[in-house]
């Protein structure tokens, strides 16, 4: 079989190339990016589901450093939980006002800690580790505001549980490459790379697509030319080198 850019392959899209072609790619994706990036492996300490739930609402349409700081700015403001679900939703937006979108964030965060208090009776995560991942995230999913993308970090970093998160890199990436289609939603491109990869590198390539979309394939210009997996990408082998023939 030829490289994407080498004949009758490049022809082939999520639609016409069979499931075992878009594994065999994905698992070259994978290789590659982690000769580039290196391995990266989920840490033994777990971060706390709880503090992950609210990390990951914070990080909805903003980037990782006004989310950071954002996080802070709340622990600050409210270093317990309860605090939290017990203030006004204005004082909290203002805490988090730096990570964007704070008046819907403050009520998304307030509705999640009072509804798992009214469900557990206590402001805790933990239980969910006795479930399997098909409970865990029915459980997760009843929150308002707390989608698949969010239930699969939690999933992922802090239940230890099977979950391949799209975000924003992650969705431009795959679908540049090829292994969702064009127009596939980020909920659907969730479903369907967790399909593709398998559970044992849900970590690692999750992470070095971000780290690749961050460092080469960017949003507005992507450098195509030094990527190290532009033969198995459609976007270079279909749009640039069509375009320079």
């Amino acid at each position: 079989m030829l490289d994407r850019c080498g004949g009758a392959s490049s022809a082939l899209t999520p639609k016409a190339g069979s499931v075992r072609e878009l594994r065999d790619r994905v698992l070259k994706v994978d290789k590659i990016l982690t000769r580039t990036y290196g391995r990266k492996e989920v840490g033994r300490r777990r971060t706390n589901p709880l503090d992950t739930l609210i990390l990951t609402i914070l990080s909805q349409n903003t980037n990782d450093a006004n989310r950071d700081r954002a996080y802070r700015s709340l622990r600050m403001a409210y270093p317990r939980w309860e605090d939290v679900m017990g203030s006004d939703r204005r004082c909290v937006a203002r805490a988090i006002r730096v990570g964007g979108l704070a008046n819907i964030k403050s009520k998304r965060i307030i509705d999640a800690l009072k509804f798992i208090n009214g469900e557990r009776g206590e402001l805790s995560l933990e239980f969910l580790k006795r479930m399997t991942s098909v409970e865990a995230d029915g459980w997760l999913s009843q929150m308002k505001g707390v989608g698949p993308k969010t239930r699969a970090i939690v999933m992922l970093f802090s239940l230890g549980m099977p979950a391949f998160p799209v975000d924003t890199h992650v969705h431009r990436v795959t679908k540049r490459i090829g292994l969702i289609g064009r127009r596939t939603s980020r909920d659907r491109a969730q479903q369907e790379l967790g399909d593709l990869v398998p559970e044992r590198e849900f970590y690692n390539l999750h992470i070095n697509l971000i780290e690749h979309g961050r460092a080469i394939c960017t949003a507005r210009k992507p450098r195509c030319l030094i990527c190290p997996i532009r033969l198995q990408c459609d976007y270079y082998c279909e749009v640039l080198l069509k375009g320079q023939t």
